[in-house]
């Protein structure tokens, strides 16, 4: 056993580099753990950064200079930042506010519907049972109507901490982008001079990172836009609500699809019951998932790591149990670059360094 670890030891941790990333890795993760509430504003303007990049780049190669670049990728994230908050923002509330107070009635019709099912098939579910569980969920929901309804003296501290974060992270944001090579210099300045394999590594997970960010935030524009025209095609209720969900869900795969879809059938179901309508949203739902899956999301991240569903599945549930909703949202951020470590990490074969 002794012998087992010190070749473990030997083969991976006799390098320079592996020490000082074996570090690197310790520190951030306690830093996560320990400051993530406070870390919150940095780790937004990372991945806005990210996606600002993305967007001056893709300006670069259409002829326009650096600056004029960085200074149109600002103008566009400016301008989609106003039109969320002064547009998309408040219809998005009013529609959850106009939902809570109706999942009371909502639970009712579902309880009346489940009844007349259950009047012709009895022996399917004990109906006792369900409706308790109804009505504790109704409860629930008339209690969190309640407190988001209520929304007033007690959230001023967190309604501070949000008019911070609206001017702390576009600063950030802008620094990020424009000053990028200065900001890598100097944390490259405390890493050793010979890092041969970090360099390799740290180019290795920016990439993979960039475009897995660039091409979610696509995805997430995409897919929502495209849920909004179809369920305003059909005037179903709480659209714009319903179609930021549907958006947002591709950001934990197969998990968000499968949650998002039970809000999007319940609403549908309710407003037009089993009719025509009802069908045809919910096919288009299901044909905006397939096309996701199958076509959007290959074409965006066909150069990414390929995760394997299993991974995905235990990275959301690792990270969101350690990080919660920031977990979740970076979990397969996190799973690309564990993948790339353990595929990258330096490693030494009897005194002769292996060659990546």
């Amino acid at each position: 056993m002794i012998d087992t670890l010190r070749k473990w030891y030997d083969r991976y941790l006799t390098r320079e580099d592996s020490v000082v990333l074996l570090l690197i890795i310790i520190s951030t993760f306690l830093s996560l753990w320990l400051l993530g509430d406070v870390l919150a504003p940095i780790l937004i303007a990372i991945v806005i950064a990210y996606l600002m990049q993305g967007a001056a780049d893709t300006f670069k190669t259409w002829g326009m200079s650096p600056a004029l670049s960085l200074t149109a990728s600002v103008l566009l994230f400016v301008g989609a930042f106003i039109a969320f908050t002064v547009g998309l923002a408040p219809l998005v509330w009013g529609q959850l506010e106009g939902l809570v107070r109706e999942v009371p009635q909502m639970t009712q019709q579902v309880q009346a519907l489940l009844n007349s099912l259950f009047e012709r098939y009895p022996s399917l579910v004990d109906s006792t049972q369900l409706n308790e569980l109804l009505s504790s969920l109704q409860a629930t929901a008339a209690s969190m109507g309640q407190r988001i309804v209520g929304f007033g003296l007690s959230s001023i501290p967190g309604v501070l901490t949000f008019a911070i974060y609206l001017v702390l992270i576009p600063l950030l944001v802008f620094f990020f982008v424009k000053d990028q090579e200065h900001i890598m210099a100097w944390m490259l300045s405390f890493l050793p001079k010979d890092r041969s394999a970090l360099d390799d590594i740290g180019r290795q997970m920016n990439l993979q990172i960039a475009k897995y960010v660039r091409g979610k935030g696509i995805e997430i524009v995409i897919v929502g836009a495209v849920s909004y025209v179809a369920f305003a095609w059909f005037d179903l209720n709480y659209t714009a609500l319903l179609a930021l969900l549907v958006g947002l869900s591709v950001i934990v795969p197969y998990v968000g699809a499968t949650l998002v879809t039970v809000p999007v059938v319940l609403v549908a179901l309710l407003q037009f019951g089993i009719t025509t309508d009802f069908y045809w949203v919910v096919g288009l739902y299901l044909v905006i998932q397939i096309l996701d899956g199958n076509v959007l999301v290959p074409v965006l991240f066909s150069e990414a790591v390929n995760l394997h569903p299993v991974a995905i599945i235990i990275a959301i549930l690792v990270f969101g149990g350690l990080w919660g909703v920031w977990g979740v949202f970076f979990a397969i951020p996190l799973a690309t670059v564990v993948n790339v470590l353990l595929v990258s990490w330096p490693e030494t074969y009897s005194g002769t360094e292996k060659t990546k």
